[in-house]
């Protein structure tokens, strides 16, 4: 099997920022090829040819992978350093301050702590769902992940978290449990009851992104009981965050969504509690110096009380670190 070979180097990621470079590059994937070889694809002259290689060659992007020699003439194979490659770079702000990247679910409590510690870090926020977040945590594309992940044993993260990170130290700290269920217009007005009604055809539905926990909660409640998601309208549409999902359904472009109670009443919407669920934050060791003015604000009784201040969010065991073994 091929493999993808994830870049992280900036200089690297510049080289191939010219599209004559990255089209040879994608060139020497396929087969290993000369310089004439690539020169007649591409239509250029093998000293143009030649020019990028070098280029390539210092980047360690491109080897040899064999020299042939017939008779007088000697010619050089060239061949990519891997089958394909995954560009990653983050560009953070260049302060005083460190600057924080938060990948993960997204959370009501975080945008305010994000305001709170302004003075002493600069969190940034990439929403993308709880699944996606402890990926791109694993692959070093933030420092922090945030995710409420339920298996099948009732479980909270924990499975999900020792699953994607055997070989590396990593820590849970409970953020807050929240309240999760159905957003509805104010006053209902399409008698909506419960999970069920989602499916009824009358009914416009938002769904979360894949890979976000409502998502999968979702998904194995419909599994529960039999509801076939392709009968539910609007379920291919989909929106990252609990704001949006309350916003459509505020603006009467969607009549139902599962979201937080919090970002129901925000919104001037109705809500049906369905479940109660642990948002865990995740970091590596390593990042835990790095991340104490956020870890020692989760213990404060300013931060205690502002979760207060979110309707169905509970305080009880914030800051508390969850053990994964």
């Amino acid at each position: 099997m091929k493999t993808i070979q994830p870049l992280h180097s900036f200089e690297k990621i510049k080289i191939l920022s010219d599209p004559r470079r990255m089209a040879i590059l994608r060139l020497l994937m396929t087969c290993p090829a000369t310089l004439t070889q690539i020169a007649g694809r591409l239509g250029q002259s093998p000293a143009w040819v030649r020019h990028h290689m070098l280029a390539l060659r210092a980047a360690d992007l491109v080897e040899i992978s064999e020299i042939r020699r017939t008779g007088r003439v000697t010619e050089k194979y060239y061949r990519a350093q891997a089958d394909a490659l995954l560009l990653q770079e983050m560009v953070l702000p260049k302060s005083s301050k460190p600057a924080i990247l938060f990948s993960g679910s997204h959370d009501l409590a975080l945008e305010g702590i994000a305001e709170h510690l302004a003075k002493h870090i600069t969190l940034l926020s990439l929403p993308v769902g709880s699944l996606d977040g402890l990926v791109n945590l694993r692959q070093g594309l933030c420092q922090v992940s945030g995710a409420h992940l339920l298996d099948e044993n009732g479980e909270y993260n924990t499975p999900f978290v020792r699953h994607l990170f055997p070989d590396r130290p990593v820590e849970l700290f409970t953020l807050a449990h929240r309240t999760q269920g159905l957003m509805i217009a104010a006053g209902n007005p399409k008698h909506i009851r419960g999970i069920r009604d989602i499916a009824h055809p009358n009914i416009r539905f938002v769904n979360r992104n894949a890979g976000s926990g409502t998502r999968l909660w979702l998904e194995a409640e419909l599994g529960r009981k039999g509801i076939d998601p392709e009968g539910i309208t609007g379920y291919e549409k989909t929106v990252k965050t609990h704001s949006e999902a309350a916003s459509l359904v505020a603006s009467g472009k969607a009549d139902v969504s599962l979201g937080l109670q919090a970002a129901a009443h925000q919104h001037g919407l109705d809500f049906i509690p369905l479940f109660e669920e642990r948002y865990d934050l995740v970091l590596p060791t390593e990042n835990e110096e790095k991340l104490s003015p956020l870890l020692d604000h989760l213990q404060t009784a300013a931060f205690r009380n502002v979760l207060n201040t979110l309707t169905g969010y509970n305080p009880a065991h914030s800051g508390e670190q969850i053990q994964l073994h």
